[in-house]
C-alpha cells in the first residue's frame, strides 16, 4: 500500500491508455487524460461533499504513453469521489467526463475552476429493451427545440419547466401532433454564465446597468460527454436524459442531438463522443457543424453506419464508392436552402418558380435533405409573415447582429396587428407555408412553436435571450387557434399520402410506362409549366401510379394535382386528364379559414369544371383524383356481391382507350 494523503490509501499502478475518460476494470478504476508538452499533472480526488482535496496523485513520467497520463487505483471505490487534474498548476476539470458537478443551478456562476468536477458514473440503467428506432427519413417528421425554452414558459402547463422531465410530460402532445423525431439544440454541459476567465467574458447588455446576457444557446465550449446538469428536474442528468430517449422510443420517436464543435476541437474527441452517446444513451441522430467536425469521418464510421448524421453538406466522393446507394441513408443535408428559396416563393418573388419546385421534388439516393421554413437561427414562421426587419435591439448590439436575409413580409403591417384583414393574409400565408412545407418531398422539420404560432417579436437571433422572447408561448392567438390543429391534420395527410414523401427522387418523367411521367407541371395549359421570370403560379401533378409500382404493389395511392397561386391576383389553370374518365376532387384549399380547407377522406366536394380551375391569390388547390376504371371495377365487385340483384348479372359494357389518348370508351 503507498499511502498519498492521511487518511487515503489505496494502490496505484500505471494505467491502460486504451480510452480517454474514467474506466472501471472489473474493482480498479482507470484515469486517462491527455496532457501535451510534458507538463506536470496530477490526479485530484474529493469526497463527495467535501470542498477540500482527499488525495493528490502524481502522474509522471512513469504513467504518461505518448501525450497520455494513465494511472489506476486499485479497489477504488469511485462512486464516493469526484475528481480534478492539476496541469502545471492549474486545475482542470476532465472534458471526458461523464457528469460535471457545480453547475446544478441555471446561470448560477461557480466561484472558480475548481469549483467544476468530474464525475465517473458506473451506475446500471434498465433500457427495457430499448434500441435506437432507425426509421426511414421518407416517414419521418422532425421537430427541432431547445430543452428550457420548450416548456419553461409558464403556459407550457408542465410541472417539471424547462427540463428533460419537462419533454417527457410533452410526449403525447408531440405524439399526437404526428412527429416521430425530436432534435434538441445542446443538451451537454456548456456555461451559460461564466465570469472567472478574460478568455470568456461574461455576455452583457450595454446601458441597461450591465445586465448580464446568458449563453442560451449553447455554441461554445463545453463538456461534450456529460448531460447538462441544470436541464435535470431530478439532481440525476444522466438518469434523467436516458429515462427521455426510453420514453421517446416506446412512444416511436427518435432523438437527434444538435452537437457544435468549437474551432480546434481535436478530431478524436468528436469521435469519441459522438460514439459515447450513442452507445451510452441510444440517441438516434446527431446534426454536426462540418466546419469543425470531421464529417467525413463519422460517415464512415461502421459503428455509426444506422446512426442518422446531419449536417450542411457532404463529399460524397470521400464516403462513398462511385455510385453506390447505401441499402439505410443515415446521411442527411442540413442547410438553410429550402427555406430562403421557398419564403422567397411564398411571398410572390419574381424568378423562384424554378428554384421552388426543384427544392419540393429534391431527394437524392446517397442522403436525405432536410426542408424546413423557419429554424432557431432567423425568424420564427408567425414572424416571417409577420415583420420585414429584424428587430433584435434586446441583444445589446444595435441590431446589428442576426442575418439581414430573413425573405420575410409582413403581410402589409409591422409587427403585431389587429387589423382583420392583415390577421387573415397572415393566416393564409401560414397555411401555405405549411402545406407547402409538408408537401415536398425529403424530410420536413418543423421549428418549436411555430405550429401554435409562437413570435418572437420579430427577434431573428435569441442566441442570448432567457426569457418570453426565446421560450415557446403554449398559449395561442385568438386569429390563430386554428393553426395546431392544421399542422396536425396536415402531417396525417401527408403520411397517409406515400405520393408526398418518396424514397427515392422524382424524375420528371415516364420511366416505368405508366402512361404519365412520376411528377410533371403545368400552367394554363395541361403539360407545359410556365417558368418564365414573371411566373408565380405553377400546377404540379403526380402520378398515383408509381407508388404501385415502385412499392411492387405493396402501397397504392391516388393522383394528386396541386396548384400553387402565390401572385397577388388569381390564375387559371388547365387539368391533365385523368385515366379512365376519373374526376378531381378538392382535397385541400389553403383560402378558406381556419382547418375548413382540408377535407376527410370521402368528403372531398368535387370540382365543378373537370378541365379548368381557377385558384384565387394567395391560395394552394390540392385536387386528388382516382382512376375511372378502378372506380368502376368496385362497383362490379359490389354489384356481385349484392343478393337478387339484376344489375349482378347484366353483361358490363367492355371499355377501350381512345386513340387520342384522352380517356376510355364503351366497345
Amino acid at each position: 500500500m503507498k499511502k498519498l494523503d492521511e487518511g487515503f490509501q489505496y494502490s496505484v499502478k500505471n494505467g491502460t491508455y486504451h480510452g480517454l475518460g474514467v474506466q472501471k476494470l472489473g474493482d480498479d478504476i482507470c484515469f486517462t487524460i491527455a496532457v501535451p508538452d510534458r507538463k506536470r499533472c496530477s490526479l485530484l480526488l474529493y469526497e463527495r461533499g467535501s470542498k477540500e482535496v482527499a488525495a493528490s496523485i502524481p502522474m509522471g513520467s512513469s504513467s504518461r504513453y505518448g501525450d497520455l497520463r494513465s494511472v489506476i487505483i486499485e479497489k477504488f471505490p469511485a462512486e464516493e469521489y469526484d475528481y480534478n487534474y492539476l496541469i502545471d498548476g492549474e486545475v482542470i476539470t476532465d472534458p471526458y467526463a461523464d457528469r460535471i458537478c457545480g453547475r446544478e443551478i441555471w446561470g448560477k456562476v461557480p466561484k472558480d475552476q475548481g469549483s467544476l468536477r468530474g464525475r465517473a458514473v458506473f451506475e446500471e440503467y434498465d433500457w427495457e429493451g430499448d434500441a435506437p428506432l432507425e426509421l426511414s427519413w421518407s416517414e419521418i417528421v422532425i421537430y427541432a427545440s431547445h430543452v428550457r425554452g420548450f416548456t419553461k414558459h409558464t403556459s407550457s402547463g408542465v410541472k417539471a419547466k424547462g427540463t428533460f422531465a419537462g419533454i417527457m410530460e410533452k410526449i403525447p402532445y408531440l405524439k399526437e401532433l404526428g412527429i416521430n423525431q425530436l432534435e434538441l439544440m445542446p443538451v451537454y454541459e456548456f456555461a451559460e454564465a461564466e465570469s472567472w476567465d478574460e478568455k470568456r467574458p461574461p455576455l452583457r447588455l450595454p446601458g441597461n446597468g450591465q445586465k448580464e446576457l446568458l449563453n442560451y444557446w449553447g455554441y461554445s465550449e463545453a463538456y461534450y460527454f456529460a448531460p447538462k446538469a441544470s436541464y435535470a428536474a431530478t439532481g440525476d442528468p444522466v438518469r434523467e436524459f436516458k429515462d427521455l430517449v426510453r420514453e421517446l422510443h416506446k412512444n416511436g420517436i427518435e432523438i437527434v442531438l444538435e452537437f457544435h464543435f468549437q474551432k480546434g476541437t481535436r478530431t478524436a474527441l468528436v469521435l469519441d463522443c459522438i460514439r459515447h452517446w450513442v452507445l451510452e444513451y441510444h440517441i438516434d441522430g446527431i446534426h454536426i457543424n462540418r466546419n469543425h467536425a470531421p464529417v467525413e469521418a463519422l460517415a464512415q464510421d461502421p459503428l455509426l453506419s444506422h446512426t442518422k448524421i446531419m449536417t450542411e453538406s457532404f463529399h460524397l466522393d470521400d464516403i462513398y464508392e462511385e455510385r453506390y446507394v447505401p441499402d439505410f441513408r443515415n446521411l442527411a443535408e442540413y442547410n438553410d436552402g429550402f427555406m430562403l428559396d421557398v419564403r422567397r416563393f411564398l411571398k410572390g418573388d419574381e424568378g423562384q418558380l424554378l428554384p421552388f419546385t426543384w427544392r419540393s421534388r429534391r431527394n437524392p439516393a446517397e442522403h436525405a435533405v432536410i426542408n424546413y421554413m423557419a429554424n432557431h437561427n432567423g425568424f420564427t414562421l408567425m414572424d416571417a409573415v409577420s415583420y420585414d426587419e429584424k428587430h433584435n435591439e434586446a441583444n445589446g448590439e444595435d441590431n446589428h447582429d442576426g442575418t439581414d436575409f430573413n425573405y420575410s413580409w409582413n403581410c402589409g403591417e409591422e409587427g403585431a396587428s389587429r387589423k382583420k384583414r392583415t390577421l387573415a393574409l397572415r393566416a393564409r400565408q401560414l397555411r401555405n407555408a405549411f402545406v407547402m412545407l409538408l408537401l415536398s418531398q425529403g424530410t420536413p422539420l418543423l421549428y418549436g412553436g411555430d405550429e401554435r404560432g409562437n413570435s418572437q417579436s420579430g427577434n431573428n437571433n435569441v442566441y442570448c435571450q432567457d426569457n418570453e422572447l426565446s421560450w415557446v408561448n403554449w398559449k395561442t392567438g385568438k386569429s390563430f387557434e386554428f393553426l395546431t390543429d392544421y399542422v396536425k391534420k396536415m402531417i396525417a395527410f401527408r403520411k397517409s399520402h406515400p405520393v408526398f414523401h418518396q424514397n427515392r427522387e422524382l424524375r420528371v418523367m415516364d420511366y416505368l410506362s405508366c402512361g404519365h411521367p412520376d411528377i410533371s407541371y403545368h400552367g394554363k395549359r395541361a403539360w407545359l409549366g410556365d417558368f418564365e421570370n414573371y411566373s408565380r403560379s405553377v400546377g404540379v401533378f403526380y402520378g398515383g401510379d408509381y407508388i404501385e409500382a415502385n412499392s411492387g404493389g405493396k402501397e397504392t395511392d391516388s393522383f394528386f394535382y396541386v396548384a400553387f397561386n402565390m401572385h397577388w391576383i388569381p390564375h387559371e389553370f388547365a387539368l391533365p386528364d385523368l385515366p379512365g374518365k376519373g374526376r378531381w376532387k378538392i382535397a385541400i384549399d389553403t383560402g378558406l379559414e381556419g382547418t375548413a380547407g382540408i377535407y376527410e377522406k370521402g368528403k372531398e366536394p368535387l370540382l365543378s369544371d373537370q378541365r379548368t380551375v381557377t385558384v384565387p391569390e394567395r391560395t394552394i388547390l390540392v385536387l386528388t383524383g382516382e382512376r375511372g376504371r378502378e372506380k368502376e371495377k368496385k362497383q362490379r365487385i359490389a354489384e356481385k356481391k349484392g343478393k337478387g340483384r339484376t344489375a349482378a348479372k347484366q353483361k358490363q359494357p367492355e371499355m377501350t382507350e381512345k386513340k387520342d389518348g384522352t380517356g376510355m370508351k364503351e366497345s
